[in-house]
């Protein structure tokens, strides 16, 4: 099983997810499943993930060991479960996906009925925060999912 987190610049949101969620799958005990993050642009390609993004991560004890990198066509293929911050990257996502794999792409929220993870680039330090909660409610219920389709 593999899961791909996917943002604008791949420096905030996504890597977020993509640390939280490596988190939460080992916290359950699972094994197996490859995590990875990336961003729709290539702007910040090679760049570790925003300082205030590493802080919110650190202040809950969750590691990131992560590059920046732009999305691929081989990831559509590549990942069972594509995961989009908002609806912009999933409809740049869905016009480069093959028809054979758009229904592995999703909006992160979706399972806790919220639709877009705000962008918290140009904002301050509780914007961070606020997308970690988010994403820490909305990711316990994608770790179940990852789990059930698991042999």
């Amino acid at each position: 099983m593999r899961v791909l987190f996917v943002c604008l610049g791949n420096i905030c949101r996504s890597p977020m997810a993509h640390g939280l969620m490596e988190e939460k799958l080992r916290r359950a005990g699972v094994a197996g499943v490859a995590v990875d993050s990336c961003g729709t642009g290539a702007w910040h390609a090679g760049e570790l993930a925003d300082p205030r993004t590493r802080a919110v991560l650190a202040k809950h004890n969750v590691g990131l060991d992560h590059r920046a990198r732009q999305l691929r066509d081989d990831d559509f293929e590549r990942f069972d479960l594509l995961l989009a911050m908002d609806r912009a990257n999933l409809r740049d996502m869905t016009r480069r996906c093959p028809a054979e794999h758009v229904d592995k792409l999703h909006l992160t929220l979706a399972p806790i009925d919220r639709v877009d993870v705000p962008d918290p680039y140009y904002g301050g330090p509780s914007g961070f925060d606020d997308v970690y909660a988010m994403l820490d409610e909305a990711l316990e219920h994608w770790v179940s999912q990852v789990q059930s389709s698991l042999p």
